[in-house]
This record gives C-alpha cells, sequence and structure tokens, in this order.
C-alpha cells in the first residue's frame, strides 16, 4: 500500500511527540565497551545533523514536477526526525564525559556529494542504502553495550528508521513509475554500483562497532542484501 504525502506528514508529526528515552537514567558504560563504540557513535552522531537544505531544494523541485506541495513538508519533519537522533546521541557523548566529533571522512564525503546532488531520485535511493546500513547499525550499537540509556537511544532510532525506509521506498516506486523501461534498466544497473560501493565503505569505516555488536562482515553484506 503506497501512502500520500499528507498521510507521512502526519505520521511524522506524532512520531515526533512520542517520548521513548528515559533521561533520568544514568548511563552506564565500560572502557572496554567505549572502545569499541566510540569513534562509530560520534561519526554516526555528526551525520544525523545534518541541516538538509539541499535536500529540501530537490524536494521543492520534485514537489513542484509531480504537483505534490505536501511532500515537502513531509521531508521537512523526515529531517526534523533525524536531527532529532543527533541531538539525542549527542547528548549521550556529553553525558559520558566525551567530545562530539567535528568531522568525519564519511561525513564529509557524503556531504560533499550532497551539495551537488539535485536529483529527488538520487537522494532517495542514497538514504534507502544508508538508513538500511543504520538499521543494523543502530541494532548493533544497541547490542555492543549494556548501558541501558544508550540502548533505548538506539532503540528509538531503530523505530523511526523503519518507516523511513518505508517512506522513502514509496517516493522510489513513484519515481520508478514515471520512468521508461530502457531507463529503469539503466537505472537499476547504476543503484548496483552505488550500493556495492557505499555498502563496503561503510563497513570498513565502522567494522569495530558492527563486530563488537556481533555483526560479522558476512552477517553485514547480507542483511544488507
Amino acid at each position: 500500500m503506497l501512502h500520500t504525502s499528507l498521510y507521512w506528514k502526519e505520521h511524522f508529526r506524532h512520531n515526533l511527540t512520542k517520548k521513548r528515552i528515559d533521561w533520568n537514567v544514568k548511563p552506564a558504560i565500560t572502557s572496554e565497551e567505549k572502545q569499541s563504540i566510540l569513534y562509530s557513535l560520534k561519526a554516526w552522531q555528526l551525520g544525523e545533523t545534518s541541516e538538509g537544505k539541499h535536500l529540501l531544494a530537490a524536494a521543492n523541485r520534485f514537489s513542484k514536477k509531480v504537483d505534490d506541495s505536501e511532500y515537502v513538508e513531509a521531508v521537512k519533519l523526515f529531517i526534523k526526525e533525524e536531527q532529532k537522533h543527533g541531538a539525542n546521541l549527542g547528548t549521550y557523548i556529553d553525558l559520558i564525559g566525551e567530545k562530539r566529533a567535528a568531522k568525519d571522512w564519511g561525513d564529509t564525503l557524503f556531504r560533499k556529494i550532497r551539495y551537488f546532488n539535485k536529483s529527488m531520485e538520487l537522494w532517495t535511493i542514497t538514504v534507502i542504502i544508508v538508513e538500511s546500513a543504520a538499521q543494523i547499525f543502530y541494532a548493533a550499537l544497541r547490542d555492543a553495550t549494556n548501558c541501558k540509556l544508550l540502548k533505548s537511544i538506539c532503540q528509538d532510532i531503530l523505530i523511526d528508521e523503519a518507516h523511513h525506509i518505508k517512506f522513502q521506498n514509496e517516493r522510489m516506486y513513484a519515481i520508478f513509475q514515471r520512468k521508461s523501461f530502457y531507463n529503469r534498466a539503466i537505472s537499476i544497473g547504476l543503484y548496483a554500483i552505488l550500493f556495492f560501493g557505499t555498502m563496503h565503505a561503510i563497513w570498513w569505516g565502522h567494522r569495530k562497532a558492527f563486530m563488537a555488536g556481533g555483526v560479522s562482515r558476512v552477517d553485514f553484506f547480507r542483511m544488507m542484501y
């Protein structure tokens, strides 16, 4: 079933009112756990803090093209939800006495790509790939520690991300319906290359945290596929 942009706008608006994290719980993370996950925790936190202005610009162009003004509002709330994840992870980093990352190679590369990307289609497929990896990452992060606060933060993100992927998948389906047969075939080939490269970059950049959460390279690739 495909949902309208109005449906997604209302979904995100309602979901932002949900409070699933008890900040009265004190963080309890061991030095061994920190050693395994801290780099990746900081990197993903940084990645969740984007203003989303380039995505919004692409969404505005696309909404005018398909005459769907509600889509822009849905994307704005989607971005706000991602920023919520960044804020929660950032607060956790502060609480455990660590400094937030100011830059990371993966985030820098992704931001540079976003700067030049004006295509809603490329935005959508990229978000689907990254958020699919995020589901695996945050599940691994949750399982890599006994800290109840971090577990609840990760669980909150996982609940949100499941809807994010559905939202983006529906948009990709709508985009694909406007393509000719040959354009679809070419797109699938290009998506496969992007998927393959992104998947490997994420694994090699964060394999330590994945493995700390019980996710091997074979597991990660299998789950991504």
